[in-house]
């Protein structure tokens, strides 16, 4: 016989509440309700133990807290009477609530809200009023009231809080375009309230507009302005400047229903993901468990936001998995998507959080010259923009967890898929990550694989083909690498490039787990170099030199020596060879173990005599390209610049101020790694020539966060080469950036 547990309501949008039916359940105040609301906002997810006890106790829980944890669990099933006994589990590592779709409050307001944002995207202004007020009814207070934990109060209620107020937004911008303008004394209230949350005060202003009271708007935005400016050090936003001269130029559309109202910026939908490897081979088991993250039973449900980590040994296909799957879950978060390669294993310095953020909140829409200096304060605005969105955040190789945590969204309707060659044990302990583990591929999709990439004679040499997969240690890197060396040698026999493989004398031991896992790879890359010819083996060798993330063929020519023309048909096979990987029309960059490979090579190949003849070549190009760039954006300010070095390779062409301007932008990240690595490996005069020279770019176009990389660095280098004037000049550049972001108030 099948039975039906009774229908519960748990509420927790005001002072917590459990009814069954319309009976309410007591659940004794302290400690017991704190493991409630813990466990309610991580609901049908475990609770780690350790996690709760954190809740509880605070960082310091005492010696007896696994006991004393066990005891309220009880109590509070006890108190729930039977529906606690059903509904509470024990797991191995914690505690989880069962609860059903519908019976939180919680999850109600966020799927209105989500329907309401929904309906309005589309224009259907009345359906997004209704949904929104519905949201909004639900509130009954503060939320998490009488639940006496700082370490929850801290984590969830600025979250629900910033939710209410977009609800909020929505439900007065709905009653705009609807025709309501009775909601001036609302706008006002919440203008007081929030002083500097600027979507608030144009809707303030709009309304007044539509009121009939334009003098009122200009005098709202007046207001404001002083506000930003005194408090903030900041000037008005574009949606509050657009808004205000429409308002003065009489040219805001009165009409209602016709979209977003005038001025108002359009909240930015990222697309970053990368594009998906073609042939994507096997996986199934690890694209289930991923699709389990989203399925529409579970979506929404509270808590953090649902994080899968992706780890395994290098090569694995970490990546190739997490933008196959990204990719085909896409449609599912109509807010965008989100990429951070986070370099945790590069050759060089990986991102940090601060920089990762940053690029981040460009991508939402923050302007660079509104991005908060401090980290905290970062992640702040970073986890309020995402609040209430459905957004999917892909993190690439991240080295640790705390390279992490401050990218981790804090809404629940986020999905994050983090990707790792460590084993992120406190991302699955403490934020609740579902790790998935990627080994090297079963033997039946790796010569499948093999099959789609090199044809038929895989088929006719079964047995070499399986020695193939087996020496490629069936990783899906090492095979596509493999596959292409066949494709590239079709009249050879496949057993000839096995017998190559065999005899591979720099083939490594695999190195243990807490190590740099490269064996099987590195010796595909030793053996897929020795077929390139020589020009391109030593542009392979050189690239793995540059301290930045991107190449092209300028960057290419001007570490090797060569022509244009040479390095366009350098980087065509090097291409073909899977040795670099194309990122976007004429760029390219490398794995991070093909960095280290090529970098290794360089050293043993060509000494250091060439190591730094190739760099020095590749900073002179950065500083001459750097210096025609702009002349063209900021002639009037050549005087100013640093005399570029002497020509000795091609500078890409950049007549006028599109193309030269673009160029900045493309390159804005290979310039901070420049200015970087000259200042600290023996180019001191680079680093200052180099930041002189791009300072006022970045100040225009309020790249504070670059300006503080790149002056730093200079500022550093001064020192060291004893240039008091070019110290000054870097220190004065750092002092402008931070008056211009408002740091000193």
């Amino acid at each position: 016989m099948i039975t039906h547990r009774r229908e519960m309501q748990f509420l927790l949008l005001g002072p917590l509440a459990v009814y069954v039916g319309r009976a309410a359940v007591p659940v004794r105040p302290g400690k017991q309700r704190a493991v409630l609301a813990a466990l309610l906002l991580s609901a049908n997810d475990v609770v780690p133990a350790d996690d709760l006890a954190e809740i509880l106790w605070g960082a310091q829980p005492p010696p007896s807290a696994p006991v004393t944890l066990r005891n309220y669990v009880k109590r509070l099933r006890q108190s729930l009477g039977d529906a606690g006994w059903d509904r509470i589990a024990t797991r191995a590592r914690g505690y989880s609530i069962s609860v059903d779709r519908g019976e939180l409050d919680v999850t109600r307001f966020e799927g209105l809200l989500t329907a309401a944002h929904a309906a309005a995207a589309e224009g259907g202004w009345d359906r997004a009023a209704v949904q929104a007020r519905e949201a909004l009814s639900l509130w009954r207070g503060e939320p998490l009231a009488d639940v006496q934990s700082q370490v929850l109060a801290q984590r969830e209620i600025p979250r629900m809080t910033e939710m209410r107020l977009r609800a909020l937004e929505t439900r007065i911008e709905a009653d705009l375009h609807v025709g309501r303008v009775d909601v001036v004394p609302e706008l006002r209230r919440l203008a007081q309230a929030q002083p500097f949350r600027e979507h608030v005060h144009a809707l303030l202003m709009l309304a007044l507009y539509r009121d009939g009271q334009r003098a009122e708007a200009l005098a709202a935005y007046r207001h404001t302005r002083r506000a930003l400016v005194s408090e903030l050090g900041i000037e008005p936003g574009a949606e509050l400047r657009e808004l205000h001269q429409q308002i003065l130029t009489g040219e805001v559309v009165a009409a209602c229903g016709r979209g977003r109202p005038p001025g108002e910026a359009r909240p930015a939908v990222p697309r970053q993901l990368p594009a998906p490897v073609a042939h994507f081979t096997g996986r199934e088991g690890e694209l289930a468990a991923l699709d389990g993250l989203v399925d529409p039973h579970r979506a929404g449900v509270p808590g953090g936001a649902v994080i899968a980590a992706i780890c395994g040994t290098a090569g694995a296909g970490k990546t190739e998995l997490a933008v196959h799957w990204a990719h085909r879950i896409a449609r599912r978060f109509p807010d965008g998507q989100l990429y951070v390669n986070l370099r945790g294993y590069d050759p060089e310095q990986p991102v940090t959080a601060a920089d990762a953020l940053a690029g981040s909140l460009r991508a939402l829409g923050v302007p660079g010259q509104e991005i908060p200096a401090e980290v905290a304060e970062r992640i702040a605005l970073y986890r309020s923009l995402l609040a209430s969105r459905r957004m999917l955040v892909v993190l690439d190789n991240a080295r640790e967890t705390e390279q992490l945590r401050p990218l981790l969204p804090g809404s629940p309707a986020c999905v994050t898929v983090v990707t790792s060659r460590d084993s992120l044990a406190g991302l699955v302990a403490r934020d609740g990550a579902r790790r998935l583990e990627l080994d090297m591929l079963p033997a039946a999709d790796a010569l499948a694989l093999l099959r789609t990439l090199v044809g038929d004679r895989v088929a006719e040499d079964p047995q070499a083909a399986a020695a193939l997969a087996s020496y490629c240690c069936r990783l899906p890197l090492a095979l596509r690498i493999a596959a292409e060396l066949a494709v590239a040698r079709p009249a050879a026999a496949l057993s000839d490039l096995v017998a190559e493989l065999a005899g591979a004398r720099r083939r490594l031991d695999l190195l243990d787990a807490g190590g740099d896992p490269r064996t099987a790879i590195r010796a595909v890359f030793s053996w897929s170099c020795r077929h390139l010819n020589a020009a391109a083996a030593r542009a392979f060798r050189l690239a793995g030199l540059h301290p930045g993330p991107g190449l092209d063929v300028y960057t290419v020519a001007a570490l090797t020596g060569a022509t244009v023309e040479q390095a366009t048909r350098t980087l065509d096979q090097l291409a073909r060879a899977h040795l670099i990987q194309a990122t976007g029309p004429g760029r390219y960059s490398l794995h991070d173990l093909l960095r280290a490979y090529a970098a290794e090579q360089a050293a043993a190949e060509g000494g250091e005599k060439e190591r730094r003849a190739a760099l020095t070549r590749l900073f002179d190009f950065y500083l001459r390209a750097a210096h025609v760039a702009m002349d063209v954006v900021f002639p009037a300010e050549h005087h100013r610049r640093p005399s570029p070095p002497g020509a000795t390779t091609a500078v890409p062409p950049l007549a006028d101020v599109a193309a030269a301007g673009a160029w900045l932008d493309a390159e804005r990240e290979n310039l901070a790694a420049v200015v970087a690595h000259t200042a600290g490996d023996g180019w001191p005069e680079h680093a200052i020539r180099l930041s002189a020279t791009v300072f006022r770019y970045l100040e225009v176009a309020g790249h504070y966060p670059e300006i503080r990389v790149i002056c730093g660095h200079a500022r550093w280098a001064a020192r060291e080469a004893a240039d008091q004037v070019a110290e000054a000049g870097a220190l004065h550049h750092l002092s402008m950036a931070d008056l211009h972001q408002g740091r000193y108030r």
